[in-house]
């Protein structure tokens, strides 16, 4: 691996991670187009997924650290409903990458996705309603908290954005837009650190061809960059603007289309 191109992998992860436009969609397209126009596949990305994950998660950990610290302390009610919303992903997961990986691979799949998460950012905003009316995220039932943890599992889809779904979901679900952008985030770090160390297993540094300098390049980017978008989806959400990601999901999931369609 060149360093443009985890340079390319570092950028693209810390924006697509929390914009919500999905970061495993644009991964799959990225790698499909090295292999198609550059000549070349890129090797094993286990861990090279593994550490570029490892620097968005620790983007989240120090922009909602003060909310994870009162988790610890006062609302642990809401470490219950973060581990009832984590269920369906595990469970979906877990089935689907050992019985259909190389599905979570395709380039065309996640062109037909990206066009449903636009489609789900226009849909929601227009059915959001009035803020006033809506419920934190420490008020929500337990029923509610499974329902956004199925948004979440839905997203284990290449093109399906994790955090557009689970905020959508949210929002649909009575949240406030602030509130479902949180607990969007806070059900973020178990699924992670989770998936993260499902690869870290399968992976050493004797047997992966990417040194360890481009890694922990990559993570530092990924790190720097996913701090960057989280503020900007933050402020995005709060101004009520979610559906403007389906101006880039859109054009995006059409020529992903024509183009695999065509090769």
């Amino acid at each position: 691996m060149t360093l443009l191109q985890i340079l390319i992998l570092g950028v693209v992860q810390g924006i697509t991670e929390f914009l919500p436009v999905s970061s495993s969609g644009h991964l799959v397209v990225i790698q499909a187009w090295f292999a198609q126009f550059e000549g070349q596949r890129l090797p094993d990305m286990v861990a090279v997924n593994v550490l570029l994950h490892a620097g968005t998660l620790a983007a989240i950990l120090l922009f909602y650290r003060k909310r994870i610290i009162r988790l610890l302390f006062e609302d642990r009610r809401v470490l219950a409903l973060l581990a009832v919303g984590t269920l369906p992903a595990v469970g979906v997961g877990l089935i689907l990458k050992q019985l259909l990986p190389e599905f979570l691979s395709s380039p065309l799949l996640a062109g037909f996705m990206f066009l449903l998460t636009g489609g789900l950012l226009v849909w929601s905003g227009r059915r959001e309603g009035i803020q006033e009316d809506r419920i934190d995220y420490q008020t929500l039932s337990y029923t509610q908290a499974f329902g956004i943890g199925l948004f979440q599992a839905a997203a284990i889809l290449p093109g399906l954005s994790r955090s557009g779904w689970t905020i959508a979901g949210g929002m649909l679900l009575g949240l406030r837009r602030e509130a479902a952008t949180t607990f969007s985030f806070l059900l973020a770090i178990p699924v992670i650190a989770g998936a993260t160390l499902l690869e870290l297993k399968d992976w050493s540094l004797e047997t992966h061809p990417v040194s360890p300098g481009l890694l922990g390049l990559g993570t530092a980017i990924a790190f720097v960059v996913g701090l960057l978008s989280l503020w900007i989806l933050v402020k995005i959400v709060e101004r009520g603007r979610l559906a403007w990601f389906a101006c880039w999901l859109f054009p995006l999931g059409l020529g992903v289309i024509a183009w695999q369609l065509a090769s």
